[in-house]
């Protein structure tokens, strides 16, 4: 099972609406079980997903005092993906998120104020040893500080490569509990959700790889020391 946390300490950046869309097409691609929580005392993605007709994916209630057990026992009943939504302000909370998750994802709105309210979230993100991505989020068509926002964000982190323009149809598709993917008339929304959960997607694996080349080393390097003593007591002889 992997974490995936979304958090900015800016609010409006879009984190609930990616956290939805997100955890809709990791479902849609067979990238579940997906579980999702939400930690903002807003409750908007709880609201989205009460709303929600479809049963997928599923919500979880928790305390950020018990999320370490909570994401075990998810883990232990099968969940493959638990997507947190967390408040809009560098909080204890956000601390706890972040030191449990798998991978950061930073939304950002490529404007001047978005960009400098991301180094408090940076720095807790790098503080925590954590993997970090930004996503550039409701976007402008073709405005040039898109390009100058991403070229800035890649001095500090990976930026991923799909970007969220800004439409209606993402937030009209949240009022009842749905997303672009499942509403009509939104093509190129959902490619862009298509294209970005292709890249996060990626990026998982390829830290689920790393930990696992991590833990054959790890139990490669035990097994060997215990062999230590043995070989030593056959040299002596």
């Amino acid at each position: 099972m992997q974490v995936l946390a979304i958090t900015s300490q800016k609010g409006g950046t879009g984190k609930t609406t990616l956290a939805g869309h997100v955890a809709v097409e990791a479902e849609r691609r067979g990238g579940g079980p997906v579980a999702l929580i939400d930690t903002d005392p807003q409750g908007s993605l709880s609201h989205w997903w009460n709303a929600r007709e479809a049963e997928t994916p599923v919500f979880v209630q928790t305390l950020v005092e018990r999320l370490p057990d909570d994401l075990e026992r998810l883990r232990q009943e099968g969940i493959k993906l638990v997507i947190i939504d967390t408040p809009p302000a560098i909080t204890s909370t956000i601390v706890e998120v972040v030191r449990v998750s798998d991978l950061v994802v930073i939304p950002i709105r490529p404007s001047p104020h978005d960009l400098r309210a991301a180094g408090a979230t940076v720095d807790l993100v790098e503080c925590l040893n954590k993997p970090l991505v930004f996503v550039i989020n409701a976007a402008n068509a073709r405005a040039r500080i898109t390009t100058e926002a991403a070229i800035a964000l890649s001095q500090h982190g990976a930026v991923a490569s799909s970007i969220v323009h800004q439409r209606t149809n993402f937030a009209a598709s949240m009022i009842d509990g749905r997303t672009v993917m499942e509403i009509p008339n939104a093509g190129r929304s959902a490619a862009e959700i298509v294209a970005l959960w292709d890249y996060l997607s990626n990026r998982l694996m390829r830290l689920q790889s790393a930990a696992a080349g991590e833990q054959e080393v790890h139990g490669a390097a035990l097994a060997m020391a215990a062999q230590e003593p043995e070989r030593a007591v056959q040299w002596t002889r």
